[in-house]
């Protein structure tokens, strides 16, 4: 797709996102239907569906020939073989949504060959829009973010897992461990920002968790890949990757060191 055409889709892309915001929201208000799926018992709600249908039909607008992947249809991937595709996460978050909390995001991203073209990650409770177009930036309500500099561990914030957290520490004392953020894509989002500086992920992610935050975090001047330094596919024949870790360059580099030299603990 010509870069004009994919910077030509942030505006209205940002505001599929808030409708949706803005349906997940008044569907908040009253009591709405949950449930769980899949072997791990993980939760859903009713917004997750109605998010997922509004934004199917929404987006299916803005780039016809794109196929599509989604947390709540996953068995769609077939449509991965196309040179196009959406891939979305309706709420990204459920616990957090269901329980009340503000860290849960709706996130969609528009992935050329298996790697983003334009994303955009929503916090409605927050208001924040973060929204990225390859080769032309990131931004946060408008604004350009950046991921922060620099190679050091000492006095970096850090989140992520427990276990990556204390392995840190033990290697690492001076580290500034973070608060749980429910939202993976959040958490990444939050070192293109640079509000965090080191977010981690266990095993077991999925491209809709993690699509859009990746084109956010490289647009910031950071890199979020495997614990091998790898980048990430989002068109292969599955949806799950490995342990990943996202920060700006410098750091992110040091972290991969680390994680090579102490293998072990971070095994």
């Amino acid at each position: 797709m010509p870069a004009s055409e994919t910077i030509a889709l942030r505006e209205p892309l940002e505001a599929i996102l808030r409708e949706a915001g803005d349906l997940a929201r008044t569907t908040a208000r009253g009591p709405f239907k949950r449930w769980t799926k899949g072997a791990d018992q993980s939760p859903v709600s009713e917004a997750d569906i109605a998010v997922n249908e509004l934004l199917h039909e929404r987006l299916a607008t803005l780039a016809p020939a794109a196929g599509w992947l989604s947390e709540e249809s996953y068995d769609l991937l077939p449509d991965r073989i196309m040179p196009l595709a959406w891939i979305v996460d309706p709420i990204d978050g459920t616990r957090a949504y269901i329980s009340g909390r503000a860290d849960w995001t709706i996130s969609v991203a528009l992935t050329e060959h298996g790697r983003p073209l334009i994303a955009a990650i929503y916090a409605p409770v927050s208001d924040e829009m973060f929204c990225a177009v390859r080769n032309a930036g990131a931004v946060c309500n408008g604004r350009t973010i950046n991921a922060t500099n620099g190679a050091m561990l000492a006095g970096a914030k850090i989140a992520g897992p427990k276990r990556y957290l204390d392995r840190l520490a033990g290697i690492t004392p001076a580290i500034l461990g973070q608060p749980k953020v429910h939202s993976l894509a959040l958490r990444f989002a939050r070192v293109a920002f640079g509000e965090i500086d080191v977010a981690f992920a266990l095993p077991g992610s999925h491209d809709w968790d993690l699509a859009a935050a990746d084109l956010l975090v490289h647009e910031a001047g950071g890199l979020l890949t495997d614990f091998a330094g790898q980048p990430l596919n989002y068109s292969r024949s599955h949806a799950s990757h490995g342990a990943l870790i996202a920060a700006g360059y410098a750091r992110h580099e040091a972290l991969i060191e680390l994680v090579r030299d102490h293998q072990a603990e971070f095994a």
